[in-house]
């Protein structure tokens, strides 16, 4: 069985008993089994409960997991949990966090909780995280980790494994040790492997890979997901612009990176915010929505108004208003297929200014072939629905017309839209939307009203 499969139907289990002892069970038994599960399951629940039962939840969980939850729910979760945590929890919460895992919940606090835990914290980790602090949470500098096990290339790797046996543990996901000038440049990586499998008495510049290339902390979170996916890397050295060693980002961070894109894609499409909470309040919920619902509203009366330029048309031939919707709705389909293509070819850098010129035109020959296939089978349908084969004919041309521009506006609009800094998940559906629906009523009554009547 797929492991995603079997993440889901864990997910389904936790969430089923964590409902029952909610309702059923004791404070104890609720305590136990929320004691019993990773920060990541724990997050999960509470996002997928109300707001009454997060409370009773984050009652039983230890201060020294609430850190870790906190940087794994959405943001207004988080900021929910945050009015009902006590300030003495939430600094003891801080304590046995990772320095990137820090800076995310650091993120998060408000005013004056910040300051207060801030002051928690000794100067030298105080001074490194307002530091990282600085910079923008989406690029490698935002999320790296200031962690890292630096060792010098002159040493052998006998003094390497000896200076690791006295450390009281190792940093999450540390597959290799980064080696550096005493300026702390970065001049390779040493891997555990190598380090295990060479002679004791290697120096480290023989056993490192010197190859290996810092990412730029300015480097944008989703080019560090896609070089970790092309590259299969478990870590990878942050640098400045002058080659100086400033942290290092690891595949938690990679993951984390990967899940709120599919989550901002999906909502993006339906005008939602990623980091909204499923059990916001009604009035909230409904608010927000409404902005949406109001540019949809905008555009359906621009199709409307397209319809009404042809009432006279419609009030001649009521198989008009019969047929005019399967015209609008082809035309949709295929744009939606266009744009998703196109949305996702953008988001994976696969689509640019050298080849969308060329990937326009394959998707015109496609509207065109599917445009000519569907117009033969609907205007075969139309004409013996209607004994009408001049009927037949016209909504078989409409339809081609509207697959055509479907298919165009489906690769331009998302292009566009990207050039002007527009999230095309976000805008290009409602603009698609509007160009299927007009032009799809104007094809069909303009040739109706050109040759019926």
């Amino acid at each position: 069985m797929p492991s995603s499969i079997l993440n889901k139907e864990n997910n389904e289990n936790l969430l089923a008993q964590a409902a029952e002892l909610l309702e059923t069970g004791s404070q104890i038994e609720i305590r136990n089994f929320f004691h019993s599960l990773y920060p990541a399951e724990t997050a999960n629940i509470l996002e997928s409960v109300d707001i009454e039962s997060r409370r009773r939840i984050w009652q039983v969980i230890p201060p020294n997991v609430m850190g870790e939850i906190l940087i794994r729910v959405r943001t207004e979760v988080g900021q929910g949990l945050l009015k009902i945590t006590d300030r003495t929890d939430l600094i003891k919460a801080t304590e046995n966090l990772e320095s990137d895992d820090m800076v995310d919940l650091l993120h998060v606090l408000p005013e004056p909780l910040l300051s207060e835990v801030m002051e928690s914290i000794g100067v030298h980790e105080r001074n490194r995280l307002e530091e990282a602090l600085t910079y923008d949470e989406h690029t490698a500098g935002g999320l790296m980790s200031l962690d890292v096990l630096t060792v010098r290339p002159d040493v052998t790797l006998e003094v390497v494994m000896r200076y690791l046996n006295k450390r009281e543990s190792m940093p999450t996901s540390t597959d290799s040790l980064i080696v550096v000038d005493r300026s702390d440049h970065l001049l390779g990586v040493l891997s555990l492997s190598d380090l295990l499998t060479n002679e004791p008495h290697t120096k480290v510049r023989e056993a490192m890979d010197g190859k290996v290339k810092g990412i730029s902390y300015l480097m944008p979170a989703h080019d560090v997901a896609t070089l970790f996916e092309q590259r299969q890397m478990i870590s990878a050295p942050v640098v400045a612009d002058n080659g100086r060693l400033m942290g290092r980002v690891t595949i938690d961070d990679v993951v984390g990176i990967i899940r709120e894109e599919a989550d901002h894609s999906i909502m993006s499409m339906a005008g939602l915010d990623e980091e909204q909470d499923m059990f916001a309040p009604v009035m909230t919920s409904a608010r927000r929505r409404a902005v949406w619902l109001g540019v949809n509203l905008v555009t359906a009366f621009l199709a409307s108004w397209v319809i009404g330029l042809f009432e006279a048309t419609l009030q001649e031939i009521v198989a008009l208003a019969v047929l005019m919707p399967i015209v609008a709705s082809m035309g949709g389909i295929a744009g939606s297929q266009t744009l998703t293509l196109v949305v996702r070819g953008l988001a994976l850098r696969q689509v640019s200014h050298s080849n969308a010129t060329q990937l326009l035109f394959k998707e015109l020959s496609v509207g065109v072939v599917n445009g000519l296939l569907w117009a033969s089978i609907v205007a075969v349908i139309a004409s013996i629905w209607f004994q009408s084969m001049d009927l037949g004919l016209l909504l078989g041309a409409a339809m081609v017309i509207n697959l055509v521009c479907a298919a165009l506006a489906g690769a331009s609009i998302p292009i566009m839209l990207d050039k002007m800094g527009i999230d095309p998940a976000l805008a290009g559906g409602v603009l698609l939307t509007t160009v299927t629906d007009c032009i799809g009523f104007l094809a069909f009554l303009g040739l109706a009203t050109i040759f019926l009547l």
